[in-house]
């Protein structure tokens, strides 16, 4: 056979049922094989290549396997990187392929000739170029292991064309992959000291962070918490790993994230680390964060622990095994009575939409009491990258794991439309909706092609304020309201937009008709587009400064941080 039927071959044998993709010259080979194989690899066609990278990083996020992605050469493959480098900060498993010009052109500045292998370096987990096609179910093979195991991550493969359309005249299907053997068992004289740790903590507060979900740890992370009452704090890239509507659901930590979950860890004798780097929107100033605090890191990344704060106990290993080992240990011994708990319980404040707010333009609450009342159990939020992310974060409360997905150590605009049509395909029983903001949507509004032809039915929601709500807000908090380049005013008529390519566009300009809008959108049978006109100067606060200490946070419902300790 061909290269280009191996390569479908191999997507299908590592199950593979979908590739998300834009074709091109450099790979019109595989493109022809994708109608020989329609009923075993679904070809879903986008109308940019980013949004390629994020549907599959949608869909790898919710369905728990590899999202696969394909673009042609050059700016084909380039527009790629975006949606790699997006899935690389987030530890999602993504196999991005690409075609390139024939080997014998390589280095030449071919037409539509990119370095690939050179720009991905530093953004995925590892790369492989095919010169033989011999190699190809090989480094597929190899590709989808080391996207999928250990800590995940994007790999790509790079495609010259000759490969394509030579013939595979021997079968090498050696997947063995030298040095690569993540450490998954955590190390039992670690694991039993932090049982210890744990034990004799007065104040102990645990940070479960993006690994839990990726592990499926939800159980023994519950185990953990409701066995010892010890309260949760997560990261934003946790969110829904731990039910957040749980008495011991402290929210999300972080510059964006709740005081109560800030003071905690500010006051916390012992932070319980599960999956999380410690990135620098949780810690603030390093100097000042958790001083009083013994620190216990467990992750699957050595290279994580002790890279950004300092580490009391280190334990190397898949979360859902070490959390296993240690609530076994734990068991064993009498529970510590507490009134730390207790204490932490009666400053858990319903900051979200707790009353359902009123007035015109909306005020965003307004937009997040509705999804928490119209959002199901298993249904998914996806988010782009904004205020409408953090109001998200703060007031959307998700108890069941896999339900909110949103773009976290890049902050990509543009994310969450199409990382919302990856859900969808992944989860197709599921209503999934994009909540979304002006300037992040319009980066991806050709998407609404894709659920068109494709009938893919999503429910993007933009929380319309008529600015670039994040960057607006800084300016106003740091720089005096010098607004520069972040009045995007009200253009385009984004209801209008969805009626011409095909879909039903609704706008929602006072607050008695969004209940409405959500009921009719969620019932339809295709995508509903609702465009809701939003305060133009709301903020999302409580919030602390960059680099700040991460106790000094301003605005937001609990005001005297000294009532709470």
């Amino acid at each position: 056979m061909q290269g280009s039927e191996a390569i479908i071959k191999t997507l299908i044998e590592e199950k593979a049922e979908h590739v998300f993709g834009f074709p091109g010259g450099a790979v019109m080979p595989i493109y022809d094989k994708f109608l020989d194989y329609e009923d075993e690899l679904r070809h879903i066609l986008v109308r940019h290549e980013q949004a390629a990278a994020h549907a599959a990083d949608g869909y790898a996020k919710i369905s728990g396997k590899a999202g696969v992605c394909l673009a042609t050469s050059g700016p084909g493959a380039t527009n790629l990187v975006t949606g790699i480098m997006t899935a690389y900060m987030d530890s999602v498993p993504l196999i991005a392929l690409a075609g390139n010009v024939p080997t014998s052109l390589l280095g030449n500045d071919a037409f539509q000739e990119s370095d690939m292998m050179g720009i991905t370096m530093p953004i995925t987990k590892h790369n492989f170029q095919i010169r033989d096609p011999n190699t190809i179910r090989s480094k597929i093979r190899k590709a989808f292991k080391i996207a999928q195991h250990g800590r995940p991550g994007p790999v790509y493969i790079d495609i010259p064309k000759d490969s394509q359309v030579k013939e595979v005249t021997k079968d090498i299907n050696n997947v063995l992959i030298a040095g690569f053997k993540p450490v998954l068992k955590g190390h039992p004289v670690q694991i039993k000291k932090a049982a210890e740790m744990i034990l004799k903590a007065e104040c102990p507060v645990i940070l479960a962070g993006g690994g839990i979900l990726i592990s499926k740890a939800y159980a023994e992370l519950g185990e953990l918490a409701e066995g010892m009452s010890i309260p949760v704090t997560t990261t934003f890239m946790g969110k829904s790993c731990f039910p957040e509507t749980h008495p011991l659901c402290l929210g999300v930590i972080g510059m964006h994230g709740r005081k109560v979950a800030n003071y905690a860890i500010g006051n916390a004798d012992l932070i319980i680390n599960v999956g999380c780097r410690f990135s620098d929107r949780i810690t603030g100033d390093l100097k000042t964060f958790a001083s009083g605090a013994k620190i216990i890191h467990i992750d699957i990344d050595s290279a994580e622990i002790g890279k950004n704060v300092k580490i009391d106990l280190p334990i190397v290993g898949d979360a859902k095994q070490v959390l296993s080992e240690l609530v076994k240990i734990i068991k064993l011994k009498a529970p510590k009575s507490r009134g730390w708990a207790e204490k932490i319980k009666k400053f858990i404040k319903d900051c979200d939409c707790a009353i359902d707010v009123k007035g015109s333009p909306l005020d965003p609450r307004k937009i997040m009491f509705e999804l928490n009342r119209i959002l199901g159990k298993e249904d998914i939020l996806s988010t782009g990258t904004g205020q409408h992310q953090m109001f998200a974060m703060h007031f959307v409360k998700r108890d069941v794991p896999h339900t909110f997905i949103s773009s976290g150590g890049a902050g990509t605009m543009g994310y969450g439309f199409p990382a919302a049509i990856g859900a969808k395909v992944a989860k197709p029983d599921a209503q999934v909706f994009d909540l979304d903001g002006d300037g992040s949507f319009a980066m991806v509004i050709q998407e609404l092609a894709t659920c068109k032809e494709e009938n893919i039915k999503v429910i993007p929601v933009i929380m319309n304020n008529a600015y670039l709500g994040m960057v607006r807000q800084w300016m106003e908090l740091f720089v005096d309201k010098r607004y520069s380049g972040v009045h995007l005013k009200r253009t385009p008529d984004f209801a209008k937009v969805a009626e011409a390519y095909g879909l039903e566009g609704i706008t929602v300009e006072r607050d008695s008709e969004l209940r409405e809008a959500f009921e009719r959108a969620y019932k339809a049978d295709s995508t509903v587009l609702i465009d809701v006109i939003t305060q133009e100067e709301a903020n999302i606060l409580p919030m602390f400064s960059a680099g700040a200490n991460n106790v000094d946070m301003f605005g937001g419902c609990i005001q005297n941080k000294g009532e709470l300790f």
